[in-house]
């Protein structure tokens, strides 16, 4: 089994992260400070895939719901307009899916076994997630246009 550190994982995060969203959607990030998200009036949306085994931590998504509108209808081919409610959510979960499944993959490459959690979604302003006292915390900003999405990878110390 080949030694992961947090710095390894995190470096897999951002990877996938711009491979998803680059190859997937065809939205090209640019890394942008990980500093807090503007209002976006529309709400604000995280995502959360949990990855548990030998390796166990967690990559959430943070986004304006407005650039959760835009991910979507490149996912479904929908215009803005289309979208729904219900679209959203399960659309920006399975882009985390997309991201955290390649994490794990990397992950399991090294040897260091895992699976995958569902993806939860929690809507709302102001959202920010608190980790436990072993774990260690990444956070890391992207940007498309106007658009700006943070990921956070928070891994349970071996």
């Amino acid at each position: 089994m080949q030694p992961i550190s947090h710095e390894i994982v995190g470096e897999f995060t951002r990877q996938a992260v711009h491979n998803v969203f680059g190859n997937m959607l065809a939205l090209e990030l640019v890394d942008d400070p990980p500093t807090p998200l503007a209002t976006d009036p529309a709400g604000q949306i995280v995502a959360g895939v949990g990855f548990a085994g030998q390796a166990t931590g967690i990559v959430y998504l943070y986004a304006g719901v407005s650039l959760a509108v835009v991910i979507t209808g490149a996912m479904l081919g929908l215009t803005p307009a289309e979208v729904d409610v219900a679209m959203v959510n399960d659309a920006f979960g399975e882009v985390n899916n997309m991201v955290a499944g390649a994490v794990k993959s990397q992950i399991c490459d090294r040897g260091w076994q895992c699976q995958l959690t569902i993806p939860s979604i929690v809507r709302g302003n102001g959202l920010r997630v608190e980790s436990i006292s072993k774990a260690k915390k990444t956070v890391f900003g992207f940007r498309s246009g106007p658009y700006r999405l943070l990921a956070e990878l928070i891994l349970k110390e071996t």
